[in-house]
């Protein structure tokens, strides 16, 4: 940063500590301090000289780090639990215990999960207009039709007032149960199983395959693996070209 001018939204997500979004919450609410001086105005900018503080806590920027990751069944996607259930960082080593996850699998679904300590990014794969595909394999019970697939596609209400999409079409059937390939554009919670058990065929097993561009390729489960540079920047390149055609 040297001694160049940065926003400050813009050098507080630098620090991984929330999104450059959020951090404009936190500015507005007069949760930051710039050198012990509250600051209030969006847009402010600072240099390397200055101490910023968000909400009594000192903050600095840190290396930007890129991980993915195949979550097993069995854990909740989270830095802690109130009931006690076991989470993704009893089993990552603590030198990355630093990274959030970009969205959620919960307790039983398994497959890729991104882990960053870059807040923009994080906002960015996962801010509802941008509306990044996520894939995800699903068995479940019995056999689904068309008409099925159809209703998943219209939309289906899982919550009072909450709609939820998803396309979904049918890879192969295993004996009573079906094998589903489905895309979500929404990250509602527990949106496909809901949906499914709308329909009345309850998931079996869920597993998220790919993320935009970033699949599970060459991860073995329980199995984490840093993004390359070059990877980085195709998400970034696919992020630019989705915001390009939705503001078509």
């Amino acid at each position: 940063m040297k001694n160049e001018k940065l926003r400050l939204n813009k050098y507080i997500a630098s620090t991984g500590y929330c999104s450059r979004r959020k951090a404009d919450e936190l500015i507005t609410s007069g949760m930051v301090c710039v050198n012990g001086q509250q600051i209030t105005e969006l847009g402010f900018s600072i240099t390397s000289k200055d101490k910023v503080t968000v909400q009594n806590q000192l903050i600095k920027p840190q290396e930007a780090t890129y991980i993915r990751y195949y979550k097993p069944a069995g854990y909740i996607t989270s830095m802690e639990d109130e009931k006690g259930r076991k989470t993704i960082y009893d089993i990552l080593p603590e030198e990355i215990h630093n990274l959030k996850p970009v969205g959620r699998l919960d307790k039983d679904s398994t497959g890729l999960l991104i882990l960053t300590n870059d807040g923009d990014f994080i906002n960015e794969l996962t801010h509802p207009s941008v509306k990044v595909p996520k894939v995800y394999r699903v068995a479940a019970e019995g056999k689904l039709n068309m008409n099925d697939l159809l209703t998943m596609e219209k939309g289906i209400e899982i919550e009072k007032g909450q709609i939820a999409y998803a396309f979904a079409h049918i890879t192969e059937f295993e004996g009573k149960n079906t094998i589903l390939e489905i895309t979500l554009y929404q990250g509602l919670n527990r949106q496909i199983r809901k949906m499914l058990d709308f329909l009345g065929h309850p998931v079996i097993s869920l597993k998220r395959i790919s993320m935009g561009p970033i699949d599970l390729q060459g991860l073995k489960r329980g199995q984490f693996k840093y993004l390359k540079p070059k990877q980085i920047q195709e998400i970034r390149n696919y992020l630019k070209k989705l915001k390009k055609n939705t503001s078509l």
